[in-house]
Parts: structure tokens; C-alpha cells; sequence
């Protein structure tokens, strides 16, 4: 796990009532895209890139022909 800079800390207590970036960042991305979730997390598009890199977070995009389905997988916690 990266270690977290007082800016992240401040984000996810003032911001996500302290849930973790690792999570909620995901979240938000698939729900509102990347620029909306930096406009939310009142962060610049290359912090919140910059942020996605040092947590570990990877954003992929997969095109689908009519008919497929894509199934996202979490591991248990």
C-alpha cells in the first residue's frame, strides 16, 4: 500500500466521510468519469491521475460488440 500524503488523508476524511481513495476513486470513475470525479474531489485531472498511479489504481477501456457482456470480479475481503 502507498503511503498517503496529508492532501489524500484530508480527502478522504473532509470528502468520501473516510472511506479510502482506493476504493471510492474506482467507484466514482465508472459512475461519473474521470473528470467529473476530479471536479468532486476538487482536484486537478493530474492529481487525481497522479493519486490513480501511486494507489495502484488502473483504468481500462474494453469495447463491446452488441450482445457481450463484461463482468467485473472483486476479490472477498
Amino acid at each position: 500500500m502507498a503511503r498517503k500524503t496529508k492532501k489524500m488523508l484530508d480527502v478522504e476524511k473532509r470528502m468520501l466521510n473516510g472511506r479510502e481513495l482506493e476504493r471510492a476513486i474506482p467507484e466514482m470513475l465508472n459512475d461519473v468519469g474521470f473528470t467529473e470525479t476530479a471536479n468532486n474531489l476538487k482536484l486537478s485531472k493530474a492529481t487525481l491521475n497522479y493519486w490513480m498511479l501511486k494507489l495502484g489504481i488502473e483504468v481500462r477501456r474494453v469495447a463491446l460488440a452488441p450482445g457481450e457482456e463484461i463482468e467485473i470480479k472483486r476479490p472477498s475481503s
